[in-house]
């Protein structure tokens, strides 16, 4: 019997590892091409299930190529895999390592053996379909093993995951179920959020600038956004597949996230409400901030429309890991930027209330903008590892609700008023301000 050697062993194993720390694509049917892979393990999805969870597999086409021996076809197989038994299986493959024998996971005790490629029928046809119930409902992982040294696969697998509510599939996992709800409310919210703000820009006629219309897009886009999702999850939770709304949602992430960066980069430039042009640095950011998001949307697309089971998926979610923390990082410089010019000027044009009144209200909007990037970023990706997989829910819920903040806590520091109390104030004020400009607060 042959088993993978140790090295490759461990090396598969600790990649799993990696696959389910990266919480890939999940639920939908999916059926996809594996051209002479060699891969010990390929990651296919990973699915909450309820005690009425059911996976249906089907594999065709099948061909296995060797370079040695003719492979054992029990050596080659699907399983599940909850996070809990990974640890096990940890624990088995130190255990064997320690003795110096090989290891193949499909031996473990702790997974759920689904067949093997033993089960196939015999060719030409080399083909299986099979439909297995989970009764301990649990988030498992759907894994191929390929144990056989030296070789490469080459099916078609198709692959269709759900839980049963009343007797009517729902082909989201467990903790994703309430998505399209809650997508569409926080849609609703923002198309009023929409409405309220073209009230503001059309009693404040004459302190409107550029920037408020693109902030009206940036509403406009998200709303649209959030409804698309919510179209989307909608049809895989009754379907299995967008039928076309995932495309439109990309459409509309993509324009969103552009013009997110772009209001953020101008506002902290102060282009428009404070001076009419932009400096040759600052287009440079601009320069470097939208091709990446470019190639950020690219990524995205990629991680959400494929899954893990494509060879790359691994290097484009770092690629959008990357793009997006220079992003993050390039649009501080713009705000830094305007607090240390407006901190030189004060020196010199006479008018210590006034800079001191900007300066309060740039250095407000640097501290919303590193709360809003460290929340979305950092608090909820520690909310999608440790919550419980009933509750993935929640860390959207979270990121929606700091997207929310965010934006109203912008707008209204940024709206149209024609007596906007950072800029309109009084002389007596001069001489606390200068005393006030003097402080070290507003170092950075």
């Amino acid at each position: 019997m042959q088993k993978l050697p140790f090295p490759a062993a461990l090396a598969a194993t600790l990649f799993l590892l990696l696959l389910l720390l990266l919480h890939p694509a999940l639920a939908e049917i999916k059926s996809l091409k594996i051209t002479s892979d060699a891969r010990p393990m390929i990651l296919f999805e990973k699915f909450g299930f309820t005690h009425t969870g059911h996976v249906t597999i089907s594999v065709s086409s099948v061909s296995v190529v060797s370079s040695l021996s003719r492979p054992d076809p029990s050596r080659l197989g699907f399983f599940l895999l909850s996070e809990e038994s990974l640890i096990q299986v940890l624990i088995e493959l130190q255990q064997q390592s320690e003795q110096s024998q090989p290891f193949c996971v499909l031996d473990s005790h702790y997974i759920n053996p689904l067949f093997t490629f033993r089960d196939l029928s015999p060719p030409p046809n080399t083909s299986f379909s099979q439909s297995y119930p989970v009764t301990a409902p649990n988030e498992y992982s759907l894994f191929f093993s390929n144990c056989a040294p030296e070789s490469r696969v080459t099916m078609d697998v198709r692959t269709e995951v759900y839980n049963l509510d009343g007797g009517i599939k729902d082909y989201l996992s467990a903790g994703l179920t309430h998505l399209p709800s809650l997508f569409f409310l926080f849609s609703v919210v923002y198309f009023g959020f929409l409405g309220f703000w073209i009230y503001i820009c059309l009693t404040n006629r004459r302190s409107v600038h550029r920037i408020h219309l693109l902030m009206c897009g940036l509403i406009l886009m998200k709303a649209l956004n959030l409804i698309c999702a919510a179209e989307d999850k909608h049809y895989v939770k009754v379907t299995g597949t967008p039928h076309g709304w995932d495309i439109l949602f990309y459409i509309f992430q993509f324009i969103r996230v552009v013009l997110l960066f772009t209001v953020i980069v101008l506002i902290g430039t102060g282009w428009s409400f404070l001076k009419p042009f932009l400096q040759e640095k600052e287009k440079k950011v601009l320069m470097i901030v939208i091709p990446l998001q470019v190639l950020a949307n690219v990524a995205s697309v990629v991680i959400g429309e494929t899954g893990p089971f494509i060879k790359d998926w691994v290097t484009w979610n770092q690629v959008f890991l990357l793009v997006d923390i220079i992003c993050c990082c390039a649009i501080i410089f713009p705000i830094v930027w305007s607090i240390r010019s407006l901190r030189e000027t004060s020196k010199t044009d006479g008018k210590a209330a006034r800079n001191l009144a900007k300066l309060t209200l740039f250095r407000q909007f640097y501290i919303v903008v590193i709360g809003y990037l460290y929340f979305t970023r950092i608090v909820v990706f520690a909310l999608k590892t440790i919550a419980a997989y009933k509750y993935q829910w929640v860390s959207n819920a979270a990121e929606e609700i700091a997207s929310l903040a965010f934006y109203m806590v912008m707008f209204y520091m940024f709206r149209p008023v024609e007596k906007n109390e950072y800029f309109a104030l009084d002389d007596e004020e001069e001489e606390a301000a200068e005393i006030a400009l003097r402080d070290e607060e507003f170092e950075l």
